[in-house]
């Protein structure tokens, strides 16, 4: 167990107690040593950390469990941005598992390998996009699944394992509501500002899902991504719900910065209440 007491300049307080365990998701799996190493750069201003990841050969799990305030048994696997290039590790993955702490709730940040850019947006052929980002989805259901095998263990409820995405990530998590096997999909989908496949495969078998994104986002038009989306699961009757802030830009995560987007957060909070996940 380790003691995390961090105030971040412009980003929300976190002080407790983080109960927090690495995972290698394929330890049989060895890094090909003629691959780029990879590779860890810090972008962060004025105090605030925000690491980029790159070449990632090992994927992995850092699981958060909530110590000092009850947990709940609901989980959340997190799956950073990054355009499928890189991974904001810090802002839309490590932060936002403290914080999901400090309201009961398991974090677990998904390292994800990195399928490029081109993996994103194909086209037409829901099956060749989950093709290009093979492996991106192969981690993230290796961490459901693992979740889901350390339930008891974590003092989890194996039926409320969900996962969030930002950005590349958003659209990792998208594509595992639509093409993952029962066994490793997730039981509920939060989507920030996500990038949203050109096709889709929605159906009623989809998890339901909490989105975010903000209008003045020059990156991903929201009302192309995160309201197709949702207009496709009010089609196949699956419960969803869309803010859309004035103003936040992209790549928010969960950064206090003065904008409309802050809130949402807290907007999360009551749509995990309502659906008896808090």
């Amino acid at each position: 167990m380790r003691i995390f007491t961090r105030l971040l300049p412009g980003a929300f307080l976190v002080c407790q107690l983080c109960a927090q365990e690495t995972i290698l998701l394929h330890p049989e799996i060895k890094p090909d040593p003629a691959a780029p190493a990879e590779q860890v750069q810090e972008r962060g201003r004025n105090g605030v950390i925000d690491r980029s990841i790159t070449n990632v050969n090992q994927p992995s799990v850092t699981v958060y469990l909530p110590n000092g305030v009850k947990p709940n048994g609901t989980a959340i696997v997190i799956c950073p941005g990054g355009g499928y290039g890189h991974l904001a590790i810090d802002k839309e993955g490590h932060d936002v598992a403290r914080w999901l702490n400090t309201i009961g709730i398991a974090g677990i940040v998904l390292k994800y390998r990195l399928p490029g850019a081109p993996a994103m947006m194909l086209g037409g052929n829901l099956q060749a996009e989950a093709q290009a980002a093979k492996i991106a989805i192969e981690d993230a259901e290796a961490a459901i699944e693992m979740v889901r095998k350390n339930a008891s263990r974590w003092n989890l409820k194996p039926t409320a394992v969900g996962l969030m995405g930002f950005s590349a990530g958003g659209h990792l998590a998208a594509m595992m509501g639509m093409v993952a096997p029962k066994e490793s999909r997730p039981d509920f989908l939060v989507l920030g500002y996500p990038a949203i496949p050109p096709v889709l495969g929605v159906t009623a078998e989809t998890p339901r899902t909490f989105l975010v994104a903000a209008d003045d986002d020059p990156t991903v038009n929201p009302a192309e991504h995160a309201g197709r989306f949702f207009s496709a699961l009010r089609a196949a009757r699956v419960p969803a719900e869309l803010h859309v802030y004035s103003t936040g830009g992209h790549g928010f995560g969960i950064i206090k910065s003065g904008k409309t987007s802050e809130a949402w957060p807290t907007a999360l909070v009551a749509w995990l209440r309502e659906a008896g996940l808090d």
